[in-house]
């Protein structure tokens, strides 16, 4: 099923990572499933320990608009979000999509991180389409197949209180274990593709 999508990269005040995550898993997740919010996978980035990736679904512009005003409107941010926001840097790196979602995989099944290739095309329709013939089956056969892909959602944002990036295209995907090799791309992007590797969040810490 295709949603509107965040995929949202926090950059924290060092150190302060496992609190922020900690607090989200024991509070948000949660907290915005009762809103109408799908909630995706929550990663820590394996190179940069100051940043936290999340992602989270809507069914459409509509759906997200009433769920992110019932949540930070809601009891759940009002009690939490200084502490929240005492550990943000900035919380404003913020890609609008259209895909699947994206849950973390399993530990027992999840052999390294999670890596998400990120791609600007120079014309995303044309290299979805090679991406459809010609590099998800490369992907695939190399045992690394996507899980998940994701386009640019260029819908206005209704939620101004939270900021999304503009102007850009993108296309990205998600899979499990060793960063994917690729080929050549740069007849079909803007930049050379950016690969992030995560790791799942568990959970919340045990006291």
């Amino acid at each position: 099923m295709s949603l509107i999508v965040e995929l949202r990269q926090y950059t924290l005040h060092p150190g302060a990572r496992d609190t922020l995550i900690d607090l989200f898993e024991r509070e948000f997740v949660t907290g915005q499933e009762a809103a109408g919010i799908t909630m995706g996978g929550r990663f820590r980035d394996l190179d940069d320990p100051d940043r936290f990736v999340w992602l989270r679904g809507f069914p459409d512009m509509e759906a997200r608009e009433r769920a992110l005003h019932a949540f930070y409107g809601g009891p759940v941010w009002q009690a939490h979000r200084t502490r929240a926001n005492a550990t943000m840097v900035d919380s404003d790196d913020v890609l609008l999509l259209r895909g699947p979602g994206f849950a973390a995989p399993n530990a027992r099944d999840a052999e390294g991180p999670v890596v998400v290739t990120v791609c600007h095309p120079h014309d995303t329709t044309a290299f979805a389409d090679h991406f459809r013939r010609h590099l998800h089956p490369a992907l695939t056969d190399a045992g690394t197949p996507p899980l998940a892909v994701h386009r640019s959602e260029h819908a206005e944002n209704t939620f101004p209180a939270l900021p999304v990036r503009t102007g850009e295209d993108v296309l990205l995907w998600f899979t499990a274990g060793k960063a994917p090799a690729l080929p050549d791309l740069s007849a079909h992007l803007e930049a050379a593709p950016r690969q992030i590797r995560l790791e799942p969040v568990r959970g919340p810490r045990q006291a």
